[in-house]
């Protein structure tokens, strides 16, 4: 009974790989032919019956790179391991194409590690000098314009706490003047006014004048108020 299980179980699982395989082969007959969207269906197919397949993520990401989404075509191409001590036909091809991708998504950094290591066991391969020295280039320009930008984001802080300090300074300064303007108002109007003789003998007419016209004003309306009077008697 349990070898009849276990052939049963033996049939299923090579019809699985077979179908498997069957999806990967049509898929790649339909990238040559460059129906890439087509591709696409195959061998997601095909990681559906098995996801662990290193050949069907390593022609899905390629697929992918084709159709411009370089993004997914990293994500895809993640799951084929490199080993450059222990490496073969499939993680060499795999290692160009990462750098590739990485080039594309003007991830400098991550292009320039792929090539060199495919470098390490391709070291006559022109294409990937050039791939290698195409991002090398642009990594140091990115580096260089990242120290530039920093350096710039620097010295607009110094720039703005010296403002600060400006500011601070012109503030302190008003308020300092201001306290020394009310003290001089204060000053003089606590001091008391002098006058040299001659004005001294016009602000004394002046007064005295003042004081004439009001006591003839008073007499007035003394003579108008007994003016009156009488005239209320005198009936």
């Amino acid at each position: 009974m349990r070898k009849i299980v276990c052939i049963l179980l033996a049939l299923s699982l090579s019809g699985v790989a077979f179908a498997q395989k069957a999806d990967f082969r049509r898929g790649n007959r339909q990238f040559k032919k460059e129906k890439y969207a087509e591709a696409d269906i195959s061998y997601r197919k095909g990681l559906l019956k098995d996801s662990t397949s290193v050949k069907g993520h390593y022609n899905l990401a390629n697929n992918l790179y084709r159709q411009g989404n370089f993004d997914e075509a990293a994500t895809q191409m993640k799951a084929v391991p490199v080993d450059s001590l222990h490496i073969g036909a499939l993680e060499s091809d795999a290692l160009f194409n990462m750098g590739d991708i990485a080039i594309a998504r003007q991830d400098w950094q991550t292009a320039v590690n792929c090539f060199i290591q495919y470098l390490i066991v391709h070291p006559d391969d022109i294409q990937a000098k050039e791939n290698y020295t195409y991002a090398r280039y642009h990594l140091q320009n990115q580096n260089q314009n990242q120290d530039n930008q920093n350096n710039q984001d620097q010295n607009k802080d110094q720039n703005k706490d010296q403002n600060q300090d400006q500011q601070q300074d012109q503030d302190q300064n008003k308020d300092q003047n201001k306290d020394q303007q009310d003290q001089q108002q204060q000053q003089q109007q606590q001091q008391p006014v002098e006058l040299n003789p001659q004005q001294a003998q016009q602000l004394l007419q002046a007064i005295q004048e003042k004081e004439k016209q009001t006591q003839e004003k008073v007499d007035e309306k003394k003579a108008a108020a007994l003016k009156s009077r009488q005239k209320e008697k005198n009936w």
